[in-house]
């Protein structure tokens, strides 16, 4: 998880190289899939001090890549972030593409699906994108993260099947039932959270602790979606790494959980049958 001089990797890189030169191109407003021989550039004097200034902020006062440039990645498509939302970061980008698919009796006459906990709204954005006929509801509780949802809708022009709403969880979602219920909540244990790096206090703790055992808010998410999905409909969870007391808990739910290249594997899906709905 730590890189050069204590820095903590993960929140959108794994190896320091990688999120130093993502850095210096990004600061020095150069493309990210530059040519290496760019590395052998001389800099100004003024692009000089600002790609120290930004390194600085970077090592000594630990603030985030994403924080400093405004700006993340997932599923090949760029967000802006700032401190009022969880760095992107999910399983579901690879998840979404080829495995949920074959769960759903015609995804091609999906009509309604929601992202629990949108924060940023990259996953409802890239819900839109995957069901191109269905309405997507972006639900948080933080205001501020809303408002960073909008810009990115706006900025990929999905205005029109996209919207956010202030919710707890799903209690303030518009009426109706959904097709497919995903959420990526928060799912740390408190006491992990408070020991967490420098790096990741700086994203809001509410988009981050989830109680004692990681699991309050996935309890209430799979109570309340038993009223709120179709017939033959889905609930998507991340829960990290929650998956042994998750099974403990919700093994008779029959959760099928996803694979993922690091395997991890810590999405499930739980069909709306095994909720009650029929």
């Amino acid at each position: 998880m730590y890189g050069e001089k204590g820095a903590a990797m993960g929140q959108i890189a794994t190896e320091p190289r990688d999120e130093a030169l993502y850095l210096i191109l990004s600061t020095l407003g150069l493309p990210l899939d530059s040519d290496p021989t760019v590395l052998d550039r001389s800099l100004s004097a003024a692009e000089y001090a600002g790609v120290m200034q930004v390194l600085k902020r970077r090592l000594e006062e630990h603030v985030p890549a994403a924080y400093i440039t405004r700006e993340a990645w997932l599923g090949g498509l760029k967000f802006y972030v700032d401190e009022r939302v969880l760095i992107p970061r999910s399983y579901f980008v690879e998840i979404l593409p080829t495995q949920v698919d074959p769960w759903l009796k015609n995804p091609n006459k999906v009509s309604r699906v929601v992202d629990v906990c949108t924060g940023s709204g990259c996953l409802a954005i890239l819900l839109a994108r995957h069901f191109r006929k269905a309405r997507v509801e972006g639900l948080d509780l933080s205001p501020g993260a809303l408002e960073v949802a909008g810009k990115n809708v706006r900025r990929h022009r999905l205005s029109k099947r996209v919207r956010l709403v202030q919710s707890d969880l799903l209690s303030g979602a518009p009426a109706g039932r959904y097709d497919v219920i995903l959420s990526n909540p928060p799912y740390e244990p408190t006491a992990h959270v408070d020991r967490l790096p420098r790096e990741f206090k700086h994203e809001p703790r509410l988009a981050l602790d989830g109680g004692r055992d990681g699991l309050d808010l996935v309890r209430r998410l799979i109570r309340e979606s038993a009223s709120r999905l179709k017939p033959g409909g889905i609930l998507m969870i991340e829960v990290g790494g929650g998956r042994a007391p998750f099974d403990r808990e919700f093994g008779h739910l029959e959760p099928h959980w996803f694979h993922t290249e690091d395997g991890s594997d810590c999405v499930c899906l739980i069909q709306a049958a095994r909720l009650g709905v029929r």
